[in-house]
């Protein structure tokens, strides 16, 4: 992975960091990396999720599938991190076996999809870490209904992954059914990288061990300077330009494969970040498809926002024809490839030309090794971040909080933040 940080500077942006700004910021970085580490030693809550690339185990995962092998489809059913991370590697790789997700409880949407599954060939993965989670529960219980409808044993073709203990635990117990563990210390948003991501790229057949050696690459580059790690620039410039008013943080990669590695960033850093008056709200745009549209705020409007363009280097390209076409001649002989190219150039030198801060990060192709170097590096970014902003990172109380309200509107006990949802304020248009 490597990061451009030219565009954020002050010369160029506003707002922006200065040279000096730049350095005086990098002798925090090597504050912040000195605590980062004592927290990888101790495997201490969130910072263990920066140890994965050593501590997970591919081959368990390898055999906990391996009952699976024969599956036409994938389905994880999950939400937020323990869906997230594993349909960025779906959507980021190609396959014969097609993935999907069910990560929200739209009851139309949820049954659009059962219709089309082939039942009787999908494997059924059953992520939570507390197994207690009450869209994952009441969506599995849905699949589960619809697999005994359809005549199709839910026992042989669903796994489990979760904690210690819960519903899904004594569940598997139960059933006999495969169960791989959630690693202790490793909030959903940041498991990625273990049993939670990898579960579903090892049914799909993609290669778990470059995808952690990649991740293994990027561990390697975190060091006491910014200047030294790409992970640690761009988290510590992010910070800085939220510090100076750039309280957006637009990530726009142009490759339609990553289109829902924006959606994994988002909630990375929105959970993570959003604390105490603080943090980034990020925004998610695709390049090309989005220069017509969303580049006209980022260029044009307020300059409360940075805007992160990623692409990878190398891509299977494709010839545009030639044509006699009036106007068009000059696109024949080129690639699609050569346009993508020139479309991210142009965004990145009008947003430079408009003062807009952005920052260029690359990769050397869409694959397990460099998804893995991507995925990694924002986490460990994400974490700097958080240090650097004295905030709590790892946790989520405003999550928690409405999954209480939510529980108790529902009869699943006394809860007082249920009671607020009766307190609501209402001016209603008709």
């Amino acid at each position: 992975m490597r990061v451009d940080l030219g565009n954020a500077l002050s010369e160029v942006a506003d707002p922006g960091l200065s040279r000096t700004e730049l350095d005086e910021l990098d002798e925090r970085v090597a504050d912040a990396h000195e605590r980062i580490e004592r927290g990888m030693a101790d495997a201490d809550h969130g910072y263990a999720a920066l140890n994965l690339p050593e501590t997970a185990d591919p081959d368990a995962i390898r055999a906990a599938v391996e009952p699976f092998a024969d599956a036409e489809a994938v389905l994880t059913v999950g939400i937020g991190g323990s869906a997230l991370g594993a349909a960025t590697l779906a959507r980021g790789l190609p396959s014969d076996t097609d993935a999907y997700f069910l990560d929200n409880v739209d009851p139309e949407h949820v049954s659009r999809l059962l219709d089309s599954l082939p039942l009787d060939s999908t494997a059924v993965n059953v992520v939570s870490r507390s197994g207690t989670t009450a869209e994952t529960l009441a969506n599995f219980l849905v699949v589960r209904d619809e697999m005994a409808d359809a005549g199709v044993d839910w026992t042989e073709r669903t796994f489990v992954t979760t904690g210690d203990e819960g519903n899904l635990r004594r569940l598997a117990e139960k059933e006999g059914l495969p169960a791989l563990d959630v690693p202790d210390g490793v909030p959903g948003r940041f498991s990625v990288l273990s049993t939670v991501g990898l579960a579903c790229a090892a049914i799909q057949g993609h290669d778990l061990d470059a995808i952690l050696a990649g991740a293994s690459d990027e561990a390697d580059r975190l060091a006491g300077s910014l200047y030294d790690s790409p992970a640690y620039a761009y988290g510590a410039v992010s910070y800085a330009l939220e510090e100076r008013g750039a309280a957006v943080n637009a990530m726009m990669p142009y490759a339609e494969s990553l289109e829902t590695f924006a959606e994994w960033f988002a909630q990375l850093w929105a959970e993570s970040l959003g604390k105490d008056g603080r943090g980034q709200t990020p925004a998610r745009a695709l390049g090309a498809t989005d220069q017509h549209s969303q580049l006209q705020l980022y260029r044009a409007g307020p300059h409360d926002k940075m805007v992160t363009l990623v692409r990878p280097e190398n891509y299977e390209d494709r010839a545009i024809p030639t044509t006699d076409l009036d106007g068009l001649s000059y696109l024949g002989g080129s690639t699609l490839g050569d346009l993508l190219d020139a479309e991210f150039e142009a965004t990145e030198a009008s947003l430079a030309a408009a003062g807009q801060p952005n920052v260029r990060v690359e990769i050397d192709r869409v694959d397990e090794r460099s998804l893995g170097e991507l995925l990694y590096g924002m986490e460990a970014a994400c974490v700097l971040y958080g240090e650097l902003a004295d905030v709590s990172t790892f946790t989520q109380p405003a999550v928690e909080w409405g999954k209480r309200a939510a529980r108790g509107l529902l009869g699943g006990g006394d809860f007082e933040e249920a009671d607020a949802v009766a307190e609501k304020t209402t001016l209603t248009v008709e």
